[in-house]
């Protein structure tokens, strides 16, 4: 059987790996210049450091079983220590034991912390109020809000939503965001009784991990697997058009260089260039609406500061929305996250990573401020920098793109073609991994 795979992000990768393993002749096929996607990393003062993704989530299982699989298994670290939140009046640790922000125990002391006794007594009237059916609230935003009031919102929720997930909480589907929230409510009936029921059916350890020498040794170890099972793996060398025959039988897809016959198209590229792809195949999917594309930046710091030692934020701050003369939504503080950084850097050197929206550029001065502000630590100076800027064409919970998955799932598509990556299945590794996977999965004789 011949294979396609359109896109070499993590996707990509993990679906011609596995097709090739099952016998397929794989080519890939990656429209810019390298393969990972948000998968990648750069050299900052002699260290290799992630500057896309640097953790993924533990659930499921699936990114567990490929990095054991790919021998790096031991090198799975948990993160140390715990993040903050900016509020407008002080910086406070988050509380352990939520959900999204939210709490499960909302008089326990570090939620108090953050909400204030008026907060606290408001969240936990959530026990007081009527069960909430299904479906009752379509969005996590008022649910939140009519549950357990603002602060929660605008203290917990908001900023983890937001910053972690690029998403308004007032927008957001529960189901997109939070699947089984809405059943565990019905069955609570409170919404922190549902927070503590999902947290009790997760897995124990941590939620996120990493891995030693940073997530981008997982693409690498990929590519090099990959090209030694025999696929072709092609950069700079995009899909131009995908063509499945009138009546069944071989898919046609059209490069530069050539026309390729396949039995089997697995296609992961981002959104935008899968809809278009998606034009002859699926016509009525590929017409939707399109989501506004979302772009970032992410400033990544060496910082030579012994006072950073004792991380005095954790791993890092959230900015919520009150929070004034700072231009960062957050900041990462690598060295004191992860136990193989930290010791990479030696003490009194940090590596620091501030999160922008946009693209625009970042001032060496406003990058210092934003930092110093966050972490608590007046007057830092950057020893060196580098900057990433990051484009995602249809972010995974932009209504759009939910209205294109719930088509797509009722679509039927051409035999042999398939779709994965993140705006199907849903942000980080876990989703992408698990999605991939199930598209390569060899077909039912």
């Amino acid at each position: 059987m011949r294979a396609v795979v359109i896109g070499g992000g993590v996707a990509g990768l993990v679906a011609a790996r596995r097709l090739a393993l099952a016998g397929s002749e794989v080519v890939l096929l990656e429209a810019g210049d390298r393969v990972g996607g948000r998968v990648a990393s750069v050299e900052l003062a002699g260290m290799r450091v992630d500057t896309g993704a640097e953790s993924f989530a533990s659930r499921g299982g699936a990114v567990r079983a490929l990095i054991d699989e790919l021998g790096l298994g031991g090198d799975v670290q948990d993160p140390s220590g715990s993040a903050w939140v900016a509020l407008a009046d002080r910086t406070v640790p988050l509380p352990v034991g939520g959900l999204l922000g939210i709490p499960s125990s909302p008089l326990a002391t570090d939620v108090h912390r953050v909400l204030d006794t008026r907060g606290s007594l408001r969240a936990y009237a959530d026990r007081l109020l009527p069960v909430v059916k299904v479906g009752r609230y379509e969005r996590l935003g008022p649910l939140v809000r009519g549950r357990m009031g603002d602060r929660v919102l605008e203290r917990l929720v908001a900023p983890v939503v937001q910053n972690v997930y690029g998403a308004d909480p007032d927008e957001v589907p529960v189901d997109a965001i939070a699947p089984g929230l809405n059943a565990a409510i019905t069955q609570t009936g409170t919404l922190s009784g549902a927070v503590l029921r999902l947290r009790a059916a997760a897995p124990p350890g941590a939620a996120a991990q990493g891995i030693a020498g940073g997530v981008h040794r997982v693409t690498d170890a990929l590519l090099e697997l990959t090209r030694g099972l025999g696929v072709d793996v092609r950069t700079g060398d995009p899909a131009l058009g995908v063509h499945p025959a009138p009546f069944g039988g071989l898919i046609t897809v059209t490069t530069a260089r050539e026309d390729l016959k396949v039995d089997r198209v697995v296609l992961t590229a981002d959104g935008a260039a899968a809809l278009d792809l998606l034009s002859d195949a699926a016509p009525d999917l590929a017409a939707l609406p399109r989501p506004a594309a979302s772009r970032s930046r992410a400033v990544l710091l060496l910082v030579e500061d012994a006072r950073l030692d004792a991380a005095p934020r954790g791993t890092g701050v959230l900015r919520a929305a009150g929070r004034q003369g700072v231009r960062a939504t957050a900041v990462t503080h690598l060295t004191a996250k992860w136990p193989w950084l930290g010791e990479r850097a030696g003490r009194g050197r940090h590596l620091v990573r501030l999160a922008y929206r946009g693209a625009e550029e970042v001032p060496d001065a406003v990058a210092a401020a934003d930092a110093s502000a966050l972490l608590g630590t007046d007057g830092l100076r950057i020893a060196d920098r580098t900057d990433a800027v990051w484009t995602d064409s249809a972010p995974a919970l932009a209504p759009e793109t939910i209205a294109i998955r719930r088509a797509l799932a009722t679509t039927v598509l051409p035999d042999g073609l398939l779709v994965a990556g993140s705006w199907v299945a849903g942000t980080g590794l876990a989703s992408v991994v698990a999605s991939a996977e199930q598209a390569a999965r060899p077909r039912a004789s």
